[in-house]
């Protein structure tokens, strides 16, 4: 079996893999001061609980955003797997995707993934978005290359942003709001408006623009922990696929090991 580590901004996603197939998944907030045998700790644990042992696993991915975790990963694997692991990105795991922008070695590995996966699963001209700490609009044409996009402020980033920097707004929570009344009558319900149908108003206006540029008809795929919130309000996605960028782990460990 193959053991994924997405490691984001926010928190690391470990899934679990028997071919394609995700058989279990754990998530853990990002910390990159967190130790090999911290992990240990809780995910052997978290194997056990569910009925799998350490032995069940014999290769491990891992991919990440923040480059001080893969130190502590890597020792995870040595240690209690005895995996050398690979590393989304490197060596035998190398993207195998054309990328097509000024200096490829900036692309983040979560967008890299993201483009893989989409590519194999949907035909043609794709945009990709990925709500996560930050949301990413990404542009895949029909060839599976990589060819820019957009990074914006997550909706929780700005909506910290707008609370910690104002003196009298109150903490609220992401949600749908209630209707679609854009005038709000208390403070909560104007905050929720301005964040929530704003951040609607973002990612229409901005793939409307990037499917004006491609010129193309471009098939548009979400992923990312709100993409089933804002699938609930816009018809804008053709697709939600939550399960991207793992799947893009599993299938560049399986070209690995080919």
């Amino acid at each position: 079996m193959l053991l994924a580590a997405d490691v984001g901004n926010t928190n690391v996603v470990f899934a679990l893999f028997e071919g394609r197939q995700i058989k279990a998944r754990w998530r853990i907030a990002t910390d990159p001061r967190r130790t090999g045998d911290e992990y240990a700790v809780w995910l052997l644990r978290l194997l056990e609980l569910q009925g799998y042992a350490k032995e069940d696993i014999d290769q491990i991915i891992v991919g990440s955003v923040v480059p001080r975790s893969i130190h502590n990963l890597t020792v995870l694997a040595q240690k209690y797997f005895g995996i050398e692991p690979l590393i989304a990105g490197q060596d035998a795991a190398e993207w195998g995707i054309a990328i097509d922008v000024d200096d490829p070695r900036t692309l983040g590995a979560d967008r890299a993934l993201n483009t893989i996966a989409a590519h194999a699963k949907y035909e043609g001209d794709l945009i990709v978005i990925d709500f996560g700490t930050a949301t990413t609009i990404d542009a895949v044409d029909f060839t599976g290359a990589y060819k820019g996009g957009i990074i914006a402020p997550g909706i929780n980033l700005s909506l910290d942003a707008l609370v910690g920097n104002t003196a009298k707004l109150p903490r609220i929570a992401i949600r749908k709001p209630d209707d679609e009344n854009v005038i709000g009558r208390n403070t909560e319900d104007q905050m929720l408006i301005g964040v929530f149908w704003g951040y609607v108003a973002l990612i229409e206006g901005l793939v409307e623009r990037m499917r004006r540029q491609i010129g193309r008809p471009a098939k548009v795929v979400a992923t990312g922990g709100l993409a089933l919130l804002f699938d609930e309000i816009t018809d804008l996605f053709d697709e939600v696929d939550s399960d991207l960028t793992l799947d893009g782990l599993a299938m560049l460990a399986e070209r690995a090991s080919a």
